[in-house]
């Protein structure tokens, strides 16, 4: 029987660059999103649905769903997310709610609907798709970087009870990727100038965006030798070392990269 993998966000992006890596294992996978998953699914030919990671039930009813059809549940990616970006004194209580709603309770309830299936059956592995901005200070864009750094606790602390029952957990952690998400910033909110400068600034900060694919081929590489956090690309890593270097030294470097990338 073939292993089966839900990823959420699946349609564009780091979703949709795993969804083709575990097709290519021969991995079942079902796309959830909340526009485009049908599409994409028919595109890659896979299974697609669409879902708002924001509605609990929704999910859980993918999730059970998948478990009845299928008779199991290999991987629960959880990758949905948006930006927030923009200057705090700007951004509102909306901004703040927003990406609660999507960034963290969205991955909540992938979590509550896949782990008691996993628990039940003795294995499977969930995914969380963080940042680096969960890992080193990330100013200008508090909501999202605070939702990054409840992603990595709750991946890790899940991971260590996890470990008990034969479910693995881990956290993708990857700097600026060339993905739609730096060109759709503050979906549905007021933008901000930090907001549509945010492709620009990666570059700045970066140098070179790292490709979706790259992502989706490092993160399959990290599965297979069970990495808690699978942080990409080079440069990601170098400022994660960093942090836990010298944290104070973290926020210096933070601050003058800042001041650099901004117009």
């Amino acid at each position: 029987m073939a292993k089966t993998a839900i990823v959420t966000g699946g349609s564009s992006g780091i979703g949709r660059a795993v969804a083709i890596e575990l097709l290519r294992r021969g991995v079942d996978v079902t796309i959830a999103d909340i526009a485009g998953a049908e599409s994409t699914a028919r595109e890659l030919g896979c299974s697609g649905a669409r879902v708002d990671v924001t509605d609990a039930a929704a999910v859980e009813d993918l999730v059970g769903g998948l478990k009845a059809d299928r008779g199991r549940l290999d991987f629960m990616f959880n990758n949905a997310g948006i930006a927030v970006a923009g200057r705090t004194d700007e951004l509102t209580l909306d901004h703040w709610n927003r990406m609660l709603d999507v960034n963290l309770r969205g991955v909540v309830h992938g979590v509550q609907a896949a782990y008691p299936i996993m628990v039940e059956q003795g294995f499977g592995y969930i995914v969380n798709t963080a940042s680096l901005a969960g890992l080193i200070p990330v100013p200008l864009m508090l909501p999202y970087t605070t939702t990054k750094y409840a992603v990595v606790g709750l991946s890790l602390a899940l991971r260590v009870e996890a470990a008990a029952h034969g479910v693995k957990v881990s956290a993708i952690c990857p700097g600026f990727v060339d993905t739609p998400l730096l060109d759709h910033t503050n979906p549905g909110l007021p933008q901000t100038e930090i907001g549509r400068l945010a492709r620009t600034i990666g570059v700045r900060v970066q140098k070179r965006l790292y490709p979706a694919d790259a992502v989706a081929r490092d993160v399959i590489r990290g599965l297979e030798r069970g990495q808690a956090l699978i942080v990409v690309p080079s440069f990601a890593r170098r400022a994660w070392s960093l942090v836990r270097l010298s944290p104070a030294l973290s926020v210096h470097a933070t601050r003058q990269a800042t001041r650099r990338a901004l117009p």
